[in-house]
């Protein structure tokens, strides 16, 4: 975890809203210089900052409407830091919660350089990450329509479908004819036209959003793809959540970010579990389990890799390490704009 220890001559904490903004400033000696809760707007917030506009710096907890705030920062040239927010213990361990208590608990972590960092998105590739991320969410609800339609199949006791459903070329109106009922009919229906919308609509993301990693990123994209079992979507996945390779100053922090290392909980030399689940990346998570499982399927040397490791360990312990084995290699291949090396990938 980062914090953030620079100097200043304010400290300004904001408890950020949809609506709302309750900001406090304290001064480099800790005395409270400003109070209040202002409408969450541009205007109201410089207003509010102009007498400390000279050595100031904001800081507000990670949440979805921080985005607006520190492009107004960045444009105003003042110094912003976003909190992370699971990592904001002292805000939500407090017997009373207020906005007031809050805003003045986050300029106090300011001022004693012990507030949590979250990485702010720089804005140019901010929108595109963004639709990656609705892309994922549309996918999953393609997915539970094809479940329903195999549920409601089973519901009927009807035989099992032949093929797949997930291919457009395995759904015709055979399925609707399973069923007798007209309402039931309908439903089925209506799922495969919601199934059928969705695969025209993924198909324009993914064209949008290949068309912007070859301007973005064109060389680090390319060389994601030549990793077995990194397709299209898992190359723009790695592309737009890792953003910079070097904001990282160790392969470790890299690991840790991507949720393939587990964080030990220990004391007086005692190992009391582990923890931090949930600290990190979950897209780079899903993504190297993605492709270290379509790594088995296409990349004969990894499969056999994989049989010698099982029989020390579990599947799922082994399959763990394979995904992090992936994520140097990613870090490295990034760090050092090189494709994928089958033979050092092995020897490592």
């Amino acid at each position: 975890m980062r914090f953030y220890n620079q100097q200043h001559q304010y400290y300004c904490g904001g408890d950020l809203h949809a609506r709302t903004l309750f900001v406090h400033i304290l001064d480099s000696e800790g005395r409270t210089r400003f109070e209040r809760n202002l409408p969450a707007c541009p205007k109201a917030f410089l207003d509010a900052v102009a007498p400390f506009r000279d050595g100031l710096v904001v800081g507000v907890e990670c949440m979805f409407a921080w985005y607006w705030l520190a492009d107004l920062c960045e444009a105003e040239r003042i110094p912003f830091v976003l909190g992370h927010a699971l990592a904001m213990k002292a805000i939500h361990g407090g017997k009373t919660k207020t906005d007031r208590i809050d805003a003045a608990k986050l300029a106090g972590l300011l001022r004693g350089g012990v507030f949590p960092q979250a990485y702010v998105y720089p804005k140019p590739k901010r929108a595109t990450r963004d639709l990656l991320r609705r892309r994922s969410n549309f996918v999953r609800q393609r997915a539970q329509l094809i479940a329903h339609i195999q549920n409601t199949n089973s519901q009927y006791n009807h035989p099992p479908f032949a093929k797949k459903l997930t291919y457009k070329g395995n759904r015709n109106d055979d399925i609707v004819d399973r069923f007798a009922d007209d309402s039931t009919k309908m439903m089925v229906a209506s799922d495969l036209t919601m199934i059928a919308a969705y695969d025209a609509q993924l198909q324009k993301l993914e064209t949008h959003l290949q068309q912007h990693a070859k301007i973005d990123d064109p060389v680090t994209y390319q060389f994601l793809r030549t990793v077995p079992g990194i397709g299209p979507v898992l190359g723009l996945t790695m592309l737009y959540e890792i953003d910079n390779i070097h904001r990282f100053p160790e392969v470790g922090n890299f690991l840790s970010y991507s949720r393939l290392v587990s964080c030990i909980h220990e004391s007086a030399g005692k190992v009391k579990g582990v923890g931090g689940k949930k600290i990190g990346n979950a897209h780079l998570k899903w993504a190297f389990g993605e492709a270290a499982s379509l790594m088995l399927r296409s990349f004969p040397a990894a499969k056999a890799w994989m049989q010698r490791q099982e029989r020390n360990r579990s599947k799922v312990r082994a399959h763990a390490i394979l995904e992090a084995k992936i994520g140097r290699t990613v870090y490295a291949m990034w760090q050092h704009q090189r494709p994928f090396d089958p033979k050092r990938f092995l020897a490592s």
